[in-house]
Parts: structure tokens; C-alpha cells; sequence
């Protein structure tokens, strides 16, 4: 398997709201095998991107075979996270599993 990002988002947890994401589950690309990781801060995820540190989401196929999505990009200088660089200030990530 190719290595497709520093780090893999596989799952969200929005606010109350559902406006932005507070934390996502993170894990570590290997090149050989996805590890999962940890629940994190969408901050250490910000942070991580400014230091170009790359990521990507994934998903899991009907094989239940890790799937990559699409690279995670910043938006603006508010620090939103998303898969969609269409401009619109808010987190989006797609269509990712909720926890």
C-alpha cells in the first residue's frame, strides 16, 4: 500500500450545534497499514496543517478494507478544516462517520 497522508481522519464529533467539528479520530499512515491512533482536538489537526503535516479521510469499503478519501486542506485564517475547497467558512469533512 502506498502512503496516502501523514495522518487519516476516519470519524467526526460535531458541537452541539453541528456547526464545526470539536474532535476527529485520528490515525497514523504507516505506508504498510493504517494504526489507529486516538480521539484528538480539531486544533491539533489545525496545527498539524500549518506545519504541513498532510491528512486525509477514509472509509471503509464493503470488504472492510480501509478506503482513502479526499486530503484535508485549511480554509482561511480561522483554522477550518475541510475536504471541499470551495471557500465556505465552516468545518466539512464530508460525509464521515459521527461519534
Amino acid at each position: 500500500m502506498k502512503k496516502w497522508a501523514d495522518y487519516l481522519i476516519s470519524a467526526v464529533q460535531y458541537n452541539f450545534q453541528h456547526t464545526h467539528i470539536v474532535k476527529v479520530y485520528r490515525h497514523l499512515d504507516t505506508g504498510d497499514n493504517v494504526v489507529s491512533l486516538n480521539i484528538i482536538n480539531r486544533m491539533i489537526v489545525v496545527n498539524d496543517l500549518n506545519l504541513r503535516k498532510t491528512y486525509k479521510t477514509i472509509f471503509k469499503n464493503n470488504k472492510d478494507q480501509w478506503t482513502q478519501g479526499e486530503d484535508v486542506r485549511l480554509i482561511g485564517s480561522t483554522g477550518f478544516i475541510t475536504t471541499d475547497p470551495n471557500c465556505t467558512t465552516r468545518d466539512n469533512l464530508g460525509n464521515l462517520s459521527e461519534f
